[in-house]
Protein backbone atom coordinates (compact mmCIF):
# COMPACT_ATOMS: atom_id res chain seq x y z
CA UNK A 1 0.00 0.00 0.00
CA UNK A 2 1.32 3.58 -0.91
CA UNK A 3 0.76 4.93 2.40
CA UNK A 4 3.04 2.25 3.94
CA UNK A 5 5.99 1.98 1.76
CA UNK A 6 9.40 2.35 3.23
CA UNK A 7 7.59 2.79 7.02
CA UNK A 8 10.01 0.27 8.46
CA UNK A 9 12.68 0.97 7.20
CA UNK A 10 12.90 5.29 8.80
CA UNK A 11 15.66 5.98 10.80
CA UNK A 12 15.03 6.04 14.70
CA UNK A 13 16.75 8.94 16.05
CA UNK A 14 18.02 9.08 19.42
CA UNK A 15 19.10 11.86 21.51
CA UNK A 16 19.94 12.37 25.52
CA UNK A 17 16.87 10.29 26.51
CA UNK A 18 17.55 7.82 23.89
CA UNK A 19 20.14 4.55 24.17
CA UNK A 20 22.35 5.67 21.50
CA UNK A 21 23.64 9.03 20.11
CA UNK A 22 24.11 7.29 16.88
CA UNK A 23 21.21 8.93 13.93
CA UNK A 24 20.98 9.07 10.79
CA UNK A 25 19.97 12.06 8.14
CA UNK A 26 16.05 12.37 7.38
CA UNK A 27 13.77 14.68 5.41
CA UNK A 28 14.22 18.38 4.96
CA UNK A 29 13.96 20.87 7.13
CA UNK A 30 10.12 22.70 7.13
CA UNK A 31 9.07 26.04 8.22
CA UNK A 32 6.44 27.98 10.04
CA UNK A 33 4.58 26.87 12.58
CA UNK A 34 1.84 28.14 14.32
CA UNK A 35 0.44 31.68 14.23
CA UNK A 36 -2.32 32.57 16.27
CA UNK A 37 -1.83 31.86 19.87
CA UNK A 38 -4.07 31.14 22.65
CA UNK A 39 -4.01 33.19 25.81
CA UNK A 40 -4.66 31.66 29.47
CA UNK A 41 -6.06 33.87 32.32
CA UNK A 42 -7.77 33.01 35.15
CA UNK A 43 -6.03 29.48 35.28
CA UNK A 44 -2.81 28.70 34.28
CA UNK A 45 -2.13 25.71 32.15
CA UNK A 46 1.42 24.86 32.35
CA UNK A 47 3.69 26.82 35.36
CA UNK A 48 7.05 25.84 34.69
CA UNK A 49 9.13 25.88 38.04
CA UNK A 50 12.54 25.49 36.71
CA UNK A 51 16.05 22.95 38.71
CA UNK A 52 18.68 22.39 36.96
CA UNK A 53 19.75 18.88 35.46
CA UNK A 54 23.00 17.11 35.64
CA UNK A 55 24.38 16.89 32.51
CA UNK A 56 23.28 20.56 31.60
CA UNK A 57 19.46 20.06 31.24
CA UNK A 58 16.55 21.41 32.95
CA UNK A 59 13.50 19.93 34.42
CA UNK A 60 11.01 21.90 34.80
CA UNK A 61 7.46 21.04 37.10
CA UNK A 62 4.38 21.75 36.82
CA UNK A 63 1.43 22.07 38.89
CA UNK A 64 -0.90 20.56 37.80
CA UNK A 65 -4.57 -1.21 9.80
CA UNK A 66 -6.04 0.37 7.12
CA UNK A 67 -7.60 3.47 6.37
CA UNK A 68 -10.97 4.39 8.42
CA UNK A 69 -14.19 3.56 7.62
CA UNK A 70 -16.26 6.37 6.54
CA UNK A 71 -19.74 7.27 5.94
CA UNK A 72 -20.94 10.54 4.49
CA UNK A 73 -24.05 12.44 4.66
CA UNK A 74 -25.94 15.63 3.57
CA UNK A 75 -23.58 18.51 4.32
CA UNK A 76 -25.62 21.43 5.58
CA UNK A 77 -26.62 24.46 3.62
CA UNK A 78 -25.13 28.30 4.72
CA UNK A 79 -27.44 30.79 6.62
CA UNK A 80 -27.51 34.60 5.91
CA UNK A 81 -25.81 35.89 3.28
CA UNK A 82 -22.30 34.50 1.29
CA UNK A 83 -21.57 37.11 -1.02
CA UNK A 84 -18.58 38.10 0.35
CA UNK A 85 -20.47 41.77 1.04
CA UNK A 86 -21.58 43.07 4.56
CA UNK A 87 -25.05 43.30 5.36
CA UNK A 88 -26.61 46.72 6.80
CA UNK A 89 -24.22 48.07 9.22
CA UNK A 90 -26.93 48.01 11.77
CA UNK A 91 -26.93 44.63 11.34
CA UNK A 92 -23.75 43.25 11.35
CA UNK A 93 -21.48 45.69 12.63
CA UNK A 94 -22.22 44.70 16.13
CA UNK A 95 -25.14 46.08 17.81
CA UNK A 96 -25.83 50.11 18.36
CA UNK A 97 -24.40 49.87 22.45
CA UNK A 98 -20.94 48.19 21.83
CA UNK A 99 -20.80 50.72 18.33
CA UNK A 100 -21.25 53.25 21.07
CA UNK A 101 -19.01 51.74 23.03
CA UNK A 102 -16.22 51.57 20.74
CA UNK A 103 -17.05 55.18 19.74
CA UNK A 104 -17.01 56.35 23.61
CA UNK A 105 -13.38 55.04 23.65
CA UNK A 106 -11.92 56.01 20.83
CA UNK A 107 -13.09 59.71 21.77
CA UNK A 108 -10.87 59.70 24.47
CA UNK A 109 -7.52 58.09 22.68
CA UNK A 110 -4.27 59.41 23.53
CA UNK A 111 -1.31 60.25 21.44
CA UNK A 112 0.09 56.97 19.97
CA UNK A 113 -2.84 54.64 21.14
CA UNK A 114 -4.50 52.76 18.28
CA UNK A 115 -8.47 53.14 17.54
CA UNK A 116 -10.74 50.40 18.71
CA UNK A 117 -12.14 49.64 14.92
CA UNK A 118 -14.91 47.18 15.78
CA UNK A 119 -16.21 45.18 18.75
CA UNK A 120 -18.52 42.07 18.44
CA UNK A 121 -20.92 40.45 20.61
CA UNK A 122 -20.98 36.27 21.01
CA UNK A 123 -24.18 36.32 18.74
CA UNK A 124 -25.50 32.65 19.69
CA UNK A 125 -27.57 31.36 21.48
CA UNK A 126 -25.60 28.40 23.94
CA UNK A 127 -26.23 25.83 26.10
CA UNK A 128 -26.61 26.24 29.97
CA UNK A 129 -22.90 26.32 30.45
CA UNK A 130 -21.48 27.81 27.62
CA UNK A 131 -19.45 26.87 24.74
CA UNK A 132 -15.68 27.19 23.25
CA UNK A 133 -14.97 29.86 20.88
CA UNK A 134 -12.80 28.70 18.38
CA UNK A 135 -10.50 30.54 15.63
CA UNK A 136 -9.58 33.23 14.46
CA UNK A 137 -8.66 32.95 11.30
CA UNK A 138 -8.06 35.36 8.77
CA UNK A 139 -8.35 34.60 5.26
CA UNK A 140 -7.83 37.69 3.17
CA UNK A 141 -9.86 40.48 4.22
CA UNK A 142 -11.96 37.72 6.75
CA UNK A 143 -11.93 36.88 10.47
CA UNK A 144 -13.62 34.27 11.01
CA UNK A 145 -14.56 32.78 14.57
CA UNK A 146 -16.46 29.59 15.45
CA UNK A 147 -19.01 28.37 19.02
CA UNK A 148 -20.93 25.70 19.22
CA UNK A 149 -22.83 25.01 16.04
CA UNK A 150 -22.21 28.34 14.34
CA UNK A 151 -19.28 29.62 12.49
CA UNK A 152 -19.20 33.27 11.25
CA UNK A 153 -16.93 35.57 9.19
CA UNK A 154 -16.87 39.48 9.48
CA UNK A 155 -14.59 41.91 7.44
CA UNK A 156 -11.15 42.53 9.22
CA UNK A 157 -11.85 46.17 8.41
CA UNK A 158 -14.97 47.33 9.73
CA UNK A 159 -16.86 44.16 11.25
CA UNK A 160 -19.45 43.84 8.67
CA UNK A 161 -20.97 40.48 8.57
CA UNK A 162 -19.93 38.69 5.64
CA UNK A 163 -21.75 35.54 5.81
CA UNK A 164 -23.08 32.55 8.97
CA UNK A 165 -23.10 28.99 8.54
CA UNK A 166 -25.39 27.03 11.01
CA UNK A 167 -23.33 23.64 11.50
CA UNK A 168 -24.64 19.96 11.43
CA UNK A 169 -23.81 19.36 15.24
CA UNK A 170 -22.07 21.26 17.99
CA UNK A 171 -18.16 22.17 17.68
CA UNK A 172 -15.38 19.93 19.11
CA UNK A 173 -12.48 20.49 17.57
CA UNK A 174 -10.47 22.70 15.18
CA UNK A 175 -7.32 23.40 13.51
CA UNK A 176 -5.13 25.98 14.36
CA UNK A 177 -4.94 26.46 10.88
CA UNK A 178 -6.67 26.63 7.72
CA UNK A 179 -4.79 25.91 4.18
CA UNK A 180 -3.65 28.43 1.97
CA UNK A 181 -6.74 28.45 -0.10
CA UNK A 182 -8.72 29.68 3.22
CA UNK A 183 -10.45 26.11 3.75
CA UNK A 184 -10.51 23.93 7.08
CA UNK A 185 -12.52 21.01 8.27
CA UNK A 186 -14.08 21.44 11.73
CA UNK A 187 -14.89 18.35 14.22
CA UNK A 188 -18.55 18.78 15.13
CA UNK A 189 -20.20 16.30 17.36
CA UNK A 190 -22.81 13.74 16.52
CA UNK A 191 -25.63 12.14 19.31
CA UNK A 192 -26.37 14.00 22.33
CA UNK A 193 -26.26 13.32 26.24
CA UNK A 194 -24.43 10.07 26.84
CA UNK A 195 -23.87 9.09 23.10
CA UNK A 196 -22.67 12.48 22.16
CA UNK A 197 -19.42 11.93 20.29
CA UNK A 198 -17.12 14.31 18.61
CA UNK A 199 -16.75 12.02 15.29
CA UNK A 200 -17.97 14.21 12.44
CA UNK A 201 -15.87 16.32 10.21
CA UNK A 202 -17.59 19.33 8.22
CA UNK A 203 -15.00 21.17 5.88
CA UNK A 204 -16.20 24.97 5.31
CA UNK A 205 -14.99 27.46 2.70
CA UNK A 206 -13.96 30.27 5.32
CA UNK A 207 -13.58 33.08 2.10
CA UNK A 208 -16.99 32.21 1.46
CA UNK A 209 -19.21 30.53 4.05
CA UNK A 210 -19.89 27.90 1.99
CA UNK A 211 -20.54 24.40 3.49
CA UNK A 212 -18.27 21.14 1.51
CA UNK A 213 -17.86 17.42 2.37
CA UNK A 214 -19.25 16.05 5.65
CA UNK A 215 -18.11 12.41 6.73
CA UNK A 216 -18.41 10.60 10.03
CA UNK A 217 -15.67 8.55 11.22
CA UNK A 218 -16.36 5.43 13.03
CA UNK A 219 -15.07 4.11 15.85
CA UNK A 220 -12.00 1.54 15.88
CA UNK A 221 -13.36 -0.10 19.11
CA UNK A 222 -14.20 0.36 22.88
CA UNK A 223 -10.98 2.05 23.55
CA UNK A 224 -11.87 4.77 20.95
CA UNK A 225 -13.10 7.80 22.94
CA UNK A 226 -13.46 10.00 20.27
CA UNK A 227 -12.98 12.87 22.98
CA UNK A 228 -10.84 15.88 22.87
CA UNK A 229 -9.08 15.49 19.68
CA UNK A 230 -6.10 16.98 18.19
CA UNK A 231 -6.49 18.39 14.58
CA UNK A 232 -3.98 20.20 12.45
CA UNK A 233 -3.98 20.49 8.70
CA UNK A 234 -0.90 20.39 6.56
CA UNK A 235 -0.92 21.46 3.11
CA UNK A 236 -4.23 19.90 1.83
CA UNK A 237 -4.49 17.67 4.47
CA UNK A 238 -6.37 17.28 8.17
CA UNK A 239 -5.67 15.25 11.01
CA UNK A 240 -8.09 13.93 13.47
CA UNK A 241 -5.69 12.40 16.25
CA UNK A 242 -6.67 10.56 19.45
CA UNK A 243 -5.49 8.30 22.31
CA UNK A 244 -5.35 4.90 19.64
CA UNK A 245 -4.43 6.87 16.26
CA UNK A 246 -5.20 9.54 13.83
CA UNK A 247 -6.95 9.44 10.51
CA UNK A 248 -5.90 11.89 7.83
CA UNK A 249 -8.02 13.10 5.02
CA UNK A 250 -7.79 15.75 2.03
CA UNK A 251 -9.01 18.86 2.71
CA UNK A 252 -10.60 19.83 -0.82
CA UNK A 253 -12.56 16.92 -1.20
CA UNK A 254 -12.60 14.65 1.69
CA UNK A 255 -10.75 12.05 0.44
CA UNK A 256 -9.07 9.14 2.97
CA UNK A 257 -5.17 9.47 2.63
CA UNK A 258 -4.14 6.92 5.41
CA UNK A 259 -5.54 5.71 8.78
CA UNK A 260 -3.87 3.23 11.37
CA UNK A 261 -0.28 2.66 10.52
CA UNK A 262 1.58 -0.55 10.48
CA UNK A 263 3.34 -1.64 14.57
CA UNK A 264 2.52 -0.85 17.58
CA UNK A 265 3.56 3.14 17.35
CA UNK A 266 0.60 5.22 16.29
CA UNK A 267 0.59 9.46 15.74
CA UNK A 268 -1.83 10.85 18.08
CA UNK A 269 -1.78 14.14 17.14
CA UNK A 270 0.16 16.70 14.76
CA UNK A 271 1.06 20.25 14.92
CA UNK A 272 -0.45 22.35 11.87
CA UNK A 273 1.85 24.07 9.29
CA UNK A 274 3.87 23.21 5.96
CA UNK A 275 5.60 20.15 7.45
CA UNK A 276 3.98 17.20 9.19
CA UNK A 277 5.27 16.85 12.82
CA UNK A 278 3.22 14.40 14.80
CA UNK A 279 3.74 12.85 17.98
CA UNK A 280 3.22 9.45 18.06
CA UNK A 281 2.49 6.74 21.46
CA UNK A 282 4.01 3.22 21.35
CA UNK A 283 2.26 0.48 23.27
CA UNK A 284 4.56 -1.75 25.31
CA UNK A 285 3.81 -5.44 25.91
CA UNK A 286 4.09 -4.60 29.41
CA UNK A 287 0.93 -2.59 28.83
CA UNK A 288 1.78 -0.65 31.64
CA UNK A 289 3.00 3.05 30.15
CA UNK A 290 3.28 4.02 26.71
CA UNK A 291 6.70 4.96 25.00
CA UNK A 292 6.16 8.40 22.53
CA UNK A 293 8.04 9.48 19.57
CA UNK A 294 8.63 12.48 17.55
CA UNK A 295 7.80 11.51 13.91
CA UNK A 296 7.76 13.84 10.72
CA UNK A 297 5.41 12.15 8.56
CA UNK A 298 4.06 12.16 4.61
CA UNK A 299 0.79 14.03 5.34
CA UNK A 300 -0.57 12.66 2.16
CA UNK A 301 0.98 9.01 2.27
CA UNK A 302 1.63 8.31 5.97
CA UNK A 303 5.29 7.57 5.41
CA UNK A 304 7.14 8.01 8.33
CA UNK A 305 10.62 10.21 7.40
CA UNK A 306 12.41 9.69 10.57
CA UNK A 307 11.51 8.96 14.35
CA UNK A 308 13.11 10.54 18.10
CA UNK A 309 12.21 8.70 20.37
CA UNK A 310 11.52 10.14 23.68
CA UNK A 311 12.81 9.10 26.80
CA UNK A 312 10.90 6.07 28.49
CA UNK A 313 8.45 7.30 31.18
CA UNK A 314 8.18 10.71 29.12
CA UNK A 315 5.43 12.11 27.15
CA UNK A 316 4.75 15.22 24.40
CA UNK A 317 3.33 17.57 25.41
CA UNK A 318 3.25 20.36 22.79
CA UNK A 319 4.91 21.83 19.88
CA UNK A 320 6.17 25.17 20.56
CA UNK A 321 7.86 25.70 17.08
CA UNK A 322 7.75 23.35 13.65
CA UNK A 323 11.01 25.05 12.90
CA UNK A 324 13.06 24.88 14.18
CA UNK A 325 11.38 21.95 16.46
CA UNK A 326 11.17 22.89 19.92
CA UNK A 327 9.05 20.05 22.12
CA UNK A 328 7.88 20.35 25.54
CA UNK A 329 7.41 16.95 27.14
CA UNK A 330 6.53 16.12 30.74
CA UNK A 331 7.00 12.93 32.94
CA UNK A 332 4.14 10.55 32.80
CA UNK A 333 4.31 10.53 36.49
CA UNK A 334 5.04 13.39 39.06
CA UNK A 335 5.27 17.15 37.94
CA UNK A 336 8.78 17.35 35.72
CA UNK A 337 8.94 19.12 32.48
CA UNK A 338 11.62 19.66 29.99
CA UNK A 339 12.30 21.96 26.63
CA UNK A 340 13.94 20.18 23.67
CA UNK A 341 15.38 21.44 20.46
CA UNK A 342 15.25 19.07 17.83
CA UNK A 343 17.23 19.09 13.93
CA UNK A 344 15.80 19.50 11.09
CA UNK A 345 16.38 16.02 10.33
CA UNK A 346 14.91 14.23 13.56
CA UNK A 347 18.32 14.49 15.83
CA UNK A 348 18.78 16.05 19.01
CA UNK A 349 20.10 19.68 18.86
CA UNK A 350 19.74 20.87 22.67
CA UNK A 351 17.78 21.63 25.81
CA UNK A 352 16.66 24.58 27.61
CA UNK A 353 18.90 25.41 30.99
CA UNK A 354 16.43 27.86 32.64
CA UNK A 355 18.17 29.19 35.25
CA UNK A 356 16.03 30.27 38.30
CA UNK A 357 13.54 31.84 36.54
CA UNK A 358 9.57 30.14 36.89
CA UNK A 359 7.98 30.03 33.18
CA UNK A 360 4.62 29.94 32.24
CA UNK A 361 3.08 28.57 28.65
CA UNK A 362 -1.38 29.11 27.83
CA UNK A 363 -1.77 26.41 24.96
CA UNK A 364 -5.00 25.11 23.48
CA UNK A 365 -5.40 22.76 25.92
CA UNK A 366 -5.95 25.18 28.76
CA UNK A 367 -8.35 27.63 27.31
CA UNK A 368 -10.93 25.15 25.21
CA UNK A 369 -12.92 22.96 26.67
CA UNK A 370 -12.75 20.37 23.82
CA UNK A 371 -10.34 19.19 21.80
CA UNK A 372 -6.33 18.75 22.47
CA UNK A 373 -4.56 20.14 19.69
CA UNK A 374 -0.84 20.32 20.08
CA UNK A 375 0.38 23.41 18.51
CA UNK A 376 -1.03 26.79 19.08
CA UNK A 377 0.53 28.18 22.42
CA UNK A 378 1.36 32.09 24.14
CA UNK A 379 4.01 32.60 25.77
CA UNK A 380 6.88 30.59 23.25
CA UNK A 381 8.45 31.38 20.07
CA UNK A 382 11.44 30.06 18.15
CA UNK A 383 13.36 31.21 15.26
CA UNK A 384 16.42 30.14 13.66
CA UNK A 385 19.08 31.03 16.42
CA UNK A 386 16.80 31.69 19.66
CA UNK A 387 13.80 30.52 21.68
CA UNK A 388 11.78 32.85 23.40
CA UNK A 389 9.79 32.03 26.81
CA UNK A 390 7.60 34.58 29.00
CA UNK A 391 8.33 34.15 33.28
CA UNK A 392 5.65 33.63 35.45
CA UNK A 393 4.14 36.44 36.99
CA UNK A 394 3.48 35.87 40.54
CA UNK A 395 0.38 36.74 42.28
CA UNK A 396 0.24 40.07 43.79
CA UNK A 397 2.29 41.20 40.07
CA UNK A 398 1.26 40.16 36.99
CA UNK A 399 4.63 42.25 35.73
CA UNK A 400 7.25 39.33 33.99
CA UNK A 401 10.49 38.69 31.52
CA UNK A 402 10.65 37.19 27.89
CA UNK A 403 13.55 35.20 28.31
CA UNK A 404 15.53 34.46 25.29
CA UNK A 405 17.21 31.38 24.94
CA UNK A 406 20.74 30.18 22.54
CA UNK A 407 18.87 27.77 20.57
CA UNK A 408 22.38 25.86 20.18
CA UNK A 409 23.14 25.40 23.33
CA UNK A 410 19.77 25.83 25.50
CA UNK A 411 22.02 28.80 27.85
CA UNK A 412 20.12 32.23 28.24
CA UNK A 413 21.11 35.15 25.94
CA UNK A 414 18.97 38.24 27.75
CA UNK A 415 16.03 38.74 29.52
CA UNK A 416 13.41 41.75 28.68
CA UNK A 417 11.22 43.06 31.30
CA UNK A 418 7.32 43.70 30.52
CA UNK A 419 5.93 47.51 31.36
CA UNK A 420 5.28 47.39 35.12
CA UNK A 421 1.91 45.51 35.99
CA UNK A 422 1.42 44.46 33.04
CA UNK A 423 2.54 40.93 31.00
CA UNK A 424 4.25 40.14 27.93
CA UNK A 425 3.46 36.50 26.07
CA UNK A 426 5.51 35.71 22.71
CA UNK A 427 3.58 35.04 20.37
CA UNK A 428 6.04 34.73 16.97
CA UNK A 429 8.89 35.74 15.13
CA UNK A 430 8.01 38.12 12.02
CA UNK A 431 10.40 40.08 9.95
CA UNK A 432 13.33 40.12 12.79
CA UNK A 433 11.12 41.07 15.51
CA UNK A 434 9.97 38.98 18.32
CA UNK A 435 6.16 39.82 19.03
CA UNK A 436 4.41 39.54 21.95
CA UNK A 437 0.88 40.12 23.17
CA UNK A 438 0.90 42.49 26.39
CA UNK A 439 -2.21 42.63 28.87
CA UNK A 440 -4.50 45.24 29.60
CA UNK A 441 -4.55 46.37 33.26
CA UNK A 442 -6.37 48.43 35.36
CA UNK A 443 -6.52 52.06 33.40
CA UNK A 444 -3.51 50.69 30.88
CA UNK A 445 -4.45 49.32 27.27
CA UNK A 446 -2.69 46.35 26.12
CA UNK A 447 -1.12 45.39 22.65
CA UNK A 448 0.95 44.46 20.68
CA UNK A 449 4.85 44.54 21.47
CA UNK A 450 8.07 43.83 19.92
CA UNK A 451 11.94 43.45 20.83
CA UNK A 452 14.39 43.19 18.54
CA UNK A 453 16.85 40.10 17.90
CA UNK A 454 19.56 41.60 20.54
CA UNK A 455 16.60 42.15 23.05
CA UNK A 456 16.33 45.42 25.07
CA UNK A 457 13.07 47.59 25.81
CA UNK A 458 9.94 46.58 23.99
CA UNK A 459 8.41 48.65 21.55
CA UNK A 460 4.73 49.16 20.92
CA UNK A 461 3.61 48.02 17.33
CA UNK A 462 -0.08 48.50 18.08
CA UNK A 463 -1.01 49.70 21.69
CA UNK A 464 -4.81 49.58 22.59
CA UNK A 465 -6.20 52.70 23.97
CA UNK A 466 -6.18 53.03 28.08
CA UNK A 467 -9.75 53.98 27.83
CA UNK A 468 -10.79 50.71 26.59
CA UNK A 469 -8.84 48.74 29.05
CA UNK A 470 -11.86 47.74 30.96
CA UNK A 471 -13.52 46.03 27.79
CA UNK A 472 -10.37 44.37 27.04
CA UNK A 473 -10.03 42.82 30.22
CA UNK A 474 -13.62 41.52 30.01
CA UNK A 475 -12.64 39.07 27.05
CA UNK A 476 -11.95 35.84 28.82
CA UNK A 477 -8.77 34.27 28.66
CA UNK A 478 -8.32 35.97 25.10
CA UNK A 479 -6.69 34.19 22.04
CA UNK A 480 -4.44 37.65 20.00
CA UNK A 481 -3.63 37.86 16.29
CA UNK A 482 -1.85 40.32 14.64
CA UNK A 483 -1.83 41.13 10.92
CA UNK A 484 -1.35 43.87 8.79
CA UNK A 485 -1.35 46.40 11.40
CA UNK A 486 -3.98 45.17 13.46
CA UNK A 487 -5.28 43.20 16.45
CA UNK A 488 -7.76 40.58 17.00
CA UNK A 489 -8.73 39.67 20.39
CA UNK A 490 -11.05 36.64 20.64
CA UNK A 491 -12.69 35.46 23.82
CA UNK A 492 -11.70 31.66 24.14
CA UNK A 493 -15.33 31.09 26.32
CA UNK A 494 -18.44 32.30 26.66
CA UNK A 495 -21.08 31.48 29.01
CA UNK A 496 -23.60 33.96 30.96
CA UNK A 497 -25.60 33.84 34.40
CA UNK A 498 -29.05 35.44 33.03
CA UNK A 499 -30.24 33.64 29.65
CA UNK A 500 -29.16 36.02 26.54
CA UNK A 501 -26.01 37.17 28.06
CA UNK A 502 -24.01 35.01 25.75
CA UNK A 503 -25.43 36.98 23.12
CA UNK A 504 -24.54 40.57 24.13
CA UNK A 505 -21.06 38.95 25.64
CA UNK A 506 -17.90 40.26 23.70
CA UNK A 507 -16.24 37.87 21.97
CA UNK A 508 -14.20 40.04 19.31
CA UNK A 509 -12.51 43.23 19.90
CA UNK A 510 -10.14 44.89 17.01
CA UNK A 511 -7.70 47.65 16.81
CA UNK A 512 -5.73 49.07 14.31
CA UNK A 513 -4.99 52.82 12.90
Amino acid sequence: MPAQQGLHNAPIQYGPYGASPSSQPGGPAGSGGGFFRGRRGAVVGAVLAVALLAGGGVWLATGGDGKPTTKKSAAPAPTGSSTGKPKGKDEDQGPSDLRAEAAAINAKRKPGEAKVLWLQEGGVDLPRNGASVYGPWIVGDTVVKAMYKTVSGYSVADGGQKWSLRLPGAMCAAPSQATADGKIALGVQTGTGDRAFCDALQMVDLRTGKAGWHKTVEREGTWDALSNPAMAINGDTVTFGRKTRTDAFRVNDGKVLFGRLPGNCQPFGFASGPVAIAAASCQTAADDHKEQLVERIDPTTGRILWKYKIKKGWEVAQFYSISPLVVSVKKEEGDQWAIIMLNANGTYRSQLVGGDENYETQCDVDVSSDGRNLDNCLGAAADDTTVYLATKPTESDPTNKVVAFDLAGGKTKWKADSPAGQTLMPMRVEGGRLLMYLSAAQNKGGGIASLPPAGGTPQMVVRHPAAGAEAERGLFDVRAAYTNGRSLLLSTSITGVEDGDEMRAKSLAVFGN
